[in-house]
């Protein structure tokens, strides 16, 4: 999708600015753009981005107000994106993954404006890694199959839109959320014991790095893309890489099997995926190691 960010009246309008991920991503656009950012239930101050409460779920709302606003550009990160809250709330998850994003792609589609979308791996059922644009998705819980239904929901009502697949997201917190490696640190600093899965592999990226390789994607990408970083990694060898980086005791890391911790949502095993189509327009996430190292400079820097 070619756009111009130059012109002074270039409006991006972010959805979840609240969230871990949106968050990131406002602050990462203001170099170029006008940025405007949405939140509903988590209020914040965001230095130099116009902030927003609405509910996307309710069209009529929605669609008076982007009318008001005139945005250029949307990308939306707005999202229930945790995967047993979705399992145990459907009705919640469908109004947040897919009615939002209708009212939203509704507006863009009418105004032919560039729509960045933000899916997940979580779309494939993690047997058949590593995966590509164009592998067929399987979801096996609620999340995926409502993140698969906003994507087919955007390729029909708006061809030229852009859905970017996100992997596991890690980075300095934001004001009202975090990312898991929050949690770890809190854990292994407080000398208590952590389980971490060996049986559950990813690509994660660090969220700066993600948040560029959205507006890249909204400057010059096209259909679908994976944003996950450089590495297949299981959730206990990445808190192997933290407990060294961040000094640490990694005795207190145990290995622990997916089986062994019932959970309302199926995980899929394994969701490492090819980014070769967004390397080729530029994106560049870190190494694990380079992103835990850019986290404890954030941290203590």
């Amino acid at each position: 999708m070619q756009f111009a960010a130059e012109s002074p009246v270039s409006r991006l309008l972010i959805t979840g600015a609240s969230g871990f991920l949106g968050w990131h991503l406002c602050r990462e656009a203001l170099t170029r753009w006008e940025v405007h950012g949405t939140f509903h239930t988590h209020p914040l101050e965001l230095g130099g981005v116009h902030l927003h409460r609405i509910d996307l779920a309710q069209k009529t709302a929605v669609q008076q107000w982007l009318w008001q606003l005139r945005p250029s550009a949307i990308i939306h990160t707005a999202a229930l994106s945790k995967p047993n809250v979705c399992e145990q709330n459907p009705d919640r998850s469908y109004a947040a993954n897919v009615e939002a994003t209708g009212n939203l792609i509704d507006f863009c589609a009418r105004q032919q404006i560039p729509f960045v979308f933000t899916s997940t791996e979580q779309v494939f059922d993690g047997q058949a890694a590593p995966y590509q644009e164009t592998d067929v998705p399987s979801p096996i819980n609620v999340y995926g199959r409502h993140k698969i239904e906003a994507e087919r929901l955007i390729q029909q009502l708006h061809p030229q839109a852009v859905i970017c697949r996100m992997p596991l997201l890690y980075g300095p917190p934001a004001p009202v959320a975090d990312s898991f490696v929050q949690a770890f640190i809190r854990t292994l600093a407080s000398q208590k014991p952590l389980s971490l899965f060996v049986d559950e592999y990813r690509s994660p990226a660090y969220v700066a790095d993600a948040a560029a390789g959205l507006l890249l994607a909204l400057e010059k990408g096209s259909g679908i893309l994976h944003l996950g970083g450089p590495e297949r990694i299981s959730r206990y060898q990445f808190g192997q890489v933290l407990a060294e980086i961040f000094d640490l005791d990694s005795t207190l890391l145990s290995p622990c099997h997916q089986a062994d911790v019932p959970m309302p949502a199926t995980r899929p095993a394994d969701l490492t995926s090819l980014n070769h189509k967004a390397v080729a327009i530029g994106y560049r996430p870190r190494t694990v190691r380079a992103g835990l190292m850019a986290l404890k400079q954030a941290m203590h820097g």
